[in-house]
């Protein structure tokens, strides 16, 4: 009798910048069915129904069948680069006035409230006289103004005490959340580390309610399934996890798309290029992992403790801004940073409400300096546009819902920077011709209005050259070039990304004249080649239009994957939970061995006894975090760094680190 059991499916989820993806995926059959929804900035968890929805409706599968949800999101890394968050108490203990200058931390902490305390130990975890008393006097007052509190004691990794008193007494009196720092790095650098054990705290709320949120529409449909969230190394955990410790979830989407890659293509050593509308993320897999920043993830400006790949972006997209170089006899095509909204897309949502002042500015015998362009608001709400200067009310009173023209809506070159401020606090969009608008302009693309994109092209066609010459005969024509800088800059990215990894100034190097004539493949009596040491993975719906032609410039293949433009979701699904813990062994004189691993603090007068003591207990710790992350079937694996030298002939003990890492798949609903 042949079984007829279903599969199990697992449901993987991203939310980018415009598009939240949706991917069903089964370990035996693979991709069964992938959907898109336009992602809800204001509310993460609409996009997000949207995109589950329309896979669910195109796999026609039922609900209960899905055993595992996993999510990447940009919810933390957007909130830090926009400078949002909480409201939350810092309590620093042990650290001096100066040290609140350091690492960026004053900036960080803008006008939350901030609390001293002496305490703290020193570099062998030997306790200073602790003084709560500020705390607790100023406790009454702050349970009722901030959202959670961030605790930060000097050379906590060495020795918490007196961080875990301090949780303690906020957690009793007001019964809000909590951050220790010792709980999210064991590293030195005091305040970096109270730096991210801040922002750690400003995010908890914000995540809370996006898994809240997404765990309450997955009830609803009736997935009744673990919730599982890709951390900014790649790693899975499970959604309590990630509520606990929101600043590890920075960089999600960029690491998911790393995991996907690598399920897609099974290459171990790669450089991944993913491009999207707005950007082009650029990073490497070494031997099935991807690089992570040694100094920590960089978000917002602030250089955190925090794990993640070590990801380079660069303002090229399919929704790039396309300029003429100035000043030339013949121009280059220059591309980005700046987003606009293509015409394509403004065509096919207000239809002839653009597209006749685009044939308008045609019928006229010169081109136009701002032929082409529009504005329209982007629909944040009213209160985002409070203190504007008059000027800028002015302006952004005169622009609605519906596209208007620069040439008719700017009565002065002044009013430009008056647009482009407007522009950069986010509430009016510039709608105008696009590497996208290229595509479908030639018929390579065809989710939008062609008509309009081509409307576009045949303006930017029109303008002059330094002999005053029209750039282009036709539209098709400038379309070809406008994608051909595409692919070219696709290519110094990427290049670009590789000479920084190896230590190089990445930018410079790519500028030099002898790089540029490598990559233009250009004659001479001297010829120069180019070539990366592993292929490419190109990534992001448009990869297969504007990557075919990247194999002659970086020197080595591109694989374009089936599943490209569902990366990021496939790779939130197909990951694996992994989570450390490390202990250090100090010798804070000569016959004691100190072990400090977590929250436990130990001395031995034998050497063998405590490095064998920690590594037990580091074991422990790991696969107790592997349990709370997701997994039960965790496999542990023990690494031992132990520094000595030797004086006299004699061996002398320095530090050892103990280092245990365990991994498993998530555990599924039965």
């Amino acid at each position: 009798m042949t079984s007829t059991t279903a599969p199990a499916l697992y449901l993987g989820i991203d939310t980018g910048g415009t598009y939240t993806d949706a991917v069903l995926w089964s370990e035996t059959a693979g991709v069964a069915a992938k959907a898109k929804a336009l992602t809800t900035r204001h509310d993460l968890a609409v996009g997000i129904g949207g995109a589950v929805d329309a896979v669910l409706d195109k796999a026609r599968t039922d609900p209960k069948s899905i055993k595992l949800v996993s999510m990447s999101t940009t919810l933390a890394t957007n909130a830090l680069v926009e400078g949002q968050g909480g409201r939350v108490a810092l309590v620093m203990i042990g650290f001096a006035p100066a040290d609140l200058a350091r690492d960026g931390l004053e900036k960080a902490l803008g006008g939350d409230p901030l609390i001293v305390c002496e305490g703290g130990h020193d570099v062998h975890g030997n306790a200073r006289a602790l003084d709560l008393g500020p705390l607790e006097a100023a406790l009454p007052a702050l349970g009722g103004s901030v959202s959670g509190f961030a605790v930060c004691a000097y050379f906590a990794t060495r020795n918490p005490a007196h961080e875990i008193l301090a949780r303690d007494l906020i957690r009793e009196r007001t019964g809000l959340p909590v951050t220790a720092s010792h709980e999210l790095s064991s590293k030195l650098g005091g305040p970096r580390r109270a730096l991210t054990t801040l922002l750690n705290a400003r995010l908890i709320s914000m995540i809370d309610r996006l898994v809240a949120a997404t765990e309450g529409f997955l009830e609803q449909r009736g997935i009744a399934a673990p919730l599982m969230v890709v951390r900014g190394d790649g790693a899975l955990v499970s959604a309590g996890f990630a509520r606990q410790r929101p600043i590890e979830t920075i960089l999600s989407g960029p690491a998911a798309s790393l995991v996907g890659a690598r399920h897609m293509t099974g290459l171990d050593n790669a450089v991944v290029s993913d491009i999207g509308g707005t950007t082009t993320d650029v990073a490497v897999l070494d031997r099935g992992r991807p690089r992570l920043d040694p100094e920590g993830a960089t978000v917002g400006g602030f250089r955190t403790m925090v794990e993640a790949v070590a990801m380079r972006t660069f303002g090229l997209g399919g929704d790039s801004e396309v300029r003429l170089e100035e000043g030339a006899l013949t121009p280059k095509i220059l591309l980005g940073p700046r987003r606009l909204v293509p015409l394509a897309l403004a065509g096919q949502a207000h239809g002839e409400a653009v597209t006749k002042h685009l044939e308008r500015q045609l019928r006229a015998p010169n081109p136009g300096r701002m032929d082409g362009r529009l504005a329209m608001r982007t629909g944040v709400p009213e209160r985002l546009a409070a203190g504007l200067t008059g000027p800028e009310q002015k302006l952004y009173d005169a622009i609605g819902v519906v596209p208007l023209p620069l040439d008719t809506l700017l009565t002065s070159t002044a009013q430009m920077a008056t647009l482009n401020r407007l522009v950069s606090r986010g509430l009016v969009h510039i709608c105008g011709f696009t590497p996208s608008d290229a595509a479908h302009t030639l018929g390579r693309q065809a989710n939008w209005d062609a008509c309009t994109a081509r409307l576009g092209a045949e303006l930017f066609a029109r303008r002059r050259d330094g002999r005053g010459q029209p750039i282009a005969e036709t539209p098709e024509a400038i379309s070809e070039r406008v994608l051909a800088a595409v692919t070219r800059l696709s290519a110094e990215v990427i290049l670009e990304t590789a000479f920084a990894e190896d230590g190089l100034d990445g930018a410079a190097t790519v500028a030099h004249a002898l790089v540029q004539r490598a990559v233009d493949g250009q004659e001479g009596i001297a010829r120069f080649t180019v070539a990366l040491d592993r292929p490419v993975i190109g990534l992001g719906a448009s990869a297969p239009l504007h990557y075919a032609g990247l194999p002659p410039l970086i020197g080595n293949r591109c694989d374009v994957p089936v599943d490209t433009d569902v990366a990021n979701a496939l790779g939130a699904v197909v990951g694996q939970v992994r989570v450390s813990a490390e202990a250090l062994v100090s010798q804070p004189k000569e016959g004691l061995f100190r072990l400090s691993a977590g929250d436990v603090m130990r001395d031995f007068t034998d050497e063998n006894a405590a490095v064998s003591t920690a590594e037990a207990k580091v074991r422990e710790l790991a696969s107790e975090r592997a349990k709370v992350a997701g997994t039960d079937m965790a496999e542990v694996a023990v690494s031992r760094d132990i520094r000595t030298s030797t004086i006299e002939g004699q061996r002398m003990f320095i530090e050892a680190r103990i280092v245990a890492v365990a991994t498993g798949r998530p555990r599924i609903a039965a």
